[in-house]
């Protein structure tokens, strides 16, 4: 497989627990996000993205993980005939005005059982190192998704607070958001498709950093840099 540069440098950096800057396009959010490999997450790693990112944590994972453990996409679940009837709040809360897309990528969030109240540097680590950890094992040892979501149970409980978005099935072929560019990442890599990221925002927390200042920000600390049409190619590329 031949990588251009700046993928063959992040791919390396994210194979060894490293972050990498990924801008989606101008035409999408036009969000620039901090990304590492779930599986190397550490109180360190929580830590930068906090302190350097200044939006949301999230956990990325790829459709298959997502089927695995019988994930569903919050936007289906809350649209469920039973809860709308139930909690008619539901019905008001509809997601219908996404300016970006035609839906969330949001599934449930996470706890590991473990942490005590889940928002620590530590344990949001744990939390999100042993949920890539277990997607290693169960695949590893074509472990069926009844017993996946039993062990999953195990270990984990919802709500928490690493919020997990879910890779659309057909992936960057579909919908080329952050939740598919990071896991696409991931696959590149060659690692397991779960990835820890966060999306950077201007100081005064107003915007998204401007592209230009991000791909400064990285150049000036060494981090790669990438933008969503690399992901696309690269991927393409192996096809």
């Amino acid at each position: 497989m031949v990588m251009s540069n700046s993928v063959h440098a992040a791919v390396a950096a994210f194979s060894q627990g490293l972050p990498v800057c990924l801008f989606d396009s101008e035409k999408r959010e036009g969000e620039t996000d901090l990304l590492f490999s779930a599986q190397h997450a550490t109180p360190a790693t929580m830590r930068q993205l906090r302190k350097d990112c200044g939006g949301l944590l999230f956990l990325a994972i790829g459709h298959e993980v997502g089927e695995k453990f019988g994930l569903p996409f919050l936007q289906d679940l809350h649209t469920q005939k039973e809860l709308t009837e139930k909690f008619d709040v539901l019905n008001q809360l509809v997601t219908n005005d996404l300016r970006y897309d035609s839906r969330s990528a949001f599934t449930l969030s996470l706890n590991h059982r473990q942490t005590y109240t889940g928002i620590t540097d530590k344990d949001r680590s744990l939390t999100t190192r042993r949920f890539a950890e277990l997607t290693n094992e169960v695949f590893a040892k074509e472990i069926d998704s009844n017993e996946a979501k039993r062990r999953l149970g195990a270990e984990f409980r919802t709500p928490g607070h690493i919020p997990v978005c879910r890779e659309t099935e057909g992936g960057l072929s579909r919908r080329q958001g952050h939740t598919e560019l990071a896991v696409g990442l991931a696959r590149l890599s060659k690692l397991s498709p779960v990835v820890i990221g966060a999306e950077m925002l201007e100081p005064d927390g107003d915007l998204a950093l401007r592209v230009d200042d991000a791909r400064a920000w990285a150049e000036a600390r060494g981090i790669p840099f990438l933008e969503g049409a690399d992901i696309v190619q690269a991927l393409n590329d192996i096809e």
